[in-house]
């Protein structure tokens, strides 16, 4: 896979080149105004967001982005994530521990999430969860952590954001086996960068594509197939930010507004107009995580 880099690091790029006009730049304001999207994936707790978080807020409206899901990779951040929601309307979250912060997972944890999760109506999905054998070796660890959510997903009808990096076939393997037992949520297998082989089982077993900035990149041949042949009622467009910021502003802080930019990529690569892929892309969110807006 081609993944985000670990929740706790920004790790830059060098900028890039090779796209054609309308994937390098982000819509101008006025196209934009006209669309409506939905940030699948996003981080805003993190301190680059500190000085200037109501400029964002504002950019991202401008840029047509109706609501944001706040993904959570440790308990420690719920309360920030829900002061967040306070201050702003159009943003939803989820509540789950990230296969790089294991450290976090302790016996009560999953009592802590479902609590959390039952507490506020605007925690829409058990995540961000999953595998990275990139960063780490400790699979069996990993697993401990990611069975229990992904039962407490099944417990309590919610979906589920999957963080998989380098770790497709275990991945696969667990699901296949909770399939079994028809104890597979719905959900979504976020900043998309496997091979068309993979996306293929993920989709078998229900789950959706979230495309983010990696598919502007002019390297990611894989990812681009995958944009091309993901049905139009199973993929979503995410930023992932403060990382991926899309060509090009690559190696940049990342923000909400700029899911514009991967849904224009997006729109290039299926032969389709923006406008099409953010009606698609916002209609597939709101299914998937009961989003209080109406369908486009």
């Amino acid at each position: 896979m081609t993944p985000a880099p670990a929740p706790n690091a920004m790790l830059p790029a060098p900028g890039d080149s090779g796209l054609s006009a309308v994937a390098l730049a982000a819509p101008a304001p006025a196209q934009s105004a006209a669309l409506t999207l939905v940030d699948s994936h996003c981080h805003l707790v993190f301190r680059n967001f500190d000085d200037d978080l109501e400029a964002v807020a504002q950019r991202w409206r401008d840029a047509g982005v109706r609501a944001l899901i706040h993904a959570c990779v440790e308990p420690g951040e719920i309360a920030a994530i829900r002061a967040l929601a306070d201050r702003f309307p159009e943003l939803r979250y989820a509540v789950g521990v990230h296969p790089l912060d294991t450290q976090h997972w302790q016996e009560q944890t999953a009592a802590d999430l479902r609590a959390a999760a039952l507490a506020d109506n605007r925690v829409v999905a058990i995540g961000e969860l999953g595998l990275d054998l990139y960063r780490e070796a400790n699979l069996d660890r990993q697993l401990a952590v990611l069975d229990p959510q992904l039962d407490l997903a099944v417990e309590l009808d919610l979906p589920v954001i999957i963080h998989c990096r380098d770790a497709a076939a275990p991945m696969l393997e667990l699901l296949a086996g909770r399939a079994s037992q028809d104890r597979v949520p719905r959900g979504v297998m976020h900043c998309w960068g496997g091979t068309p082989g993979e996306m293929e089982a993920f989709l078998a077993h229900g789950l959706m594509i979230s495309f983010s900035g990696t598919v502007t990149f002019p390297k990611a041949e894989d990812t681009h197939q995958c944009a091309r042949q993901v049905p139009a009622d199973r993929y979503l467009v995410e930023t992932d930010c403060p990382f991926l910021a899309p060509v090009p502003r690559r190696g940049k802080r990342n923000e909400p507004a700029f899911v514009a930019s991967v849904a224009a990529r997006l729109a290039e690569l299926r032969g389709e107009t923006i406008e099409q892929v953010a009606t698609t892309s916002t209609a597939n969110a709101v299914r998937l995580f009961g989003l209080p807006l109406r369908p486009v």
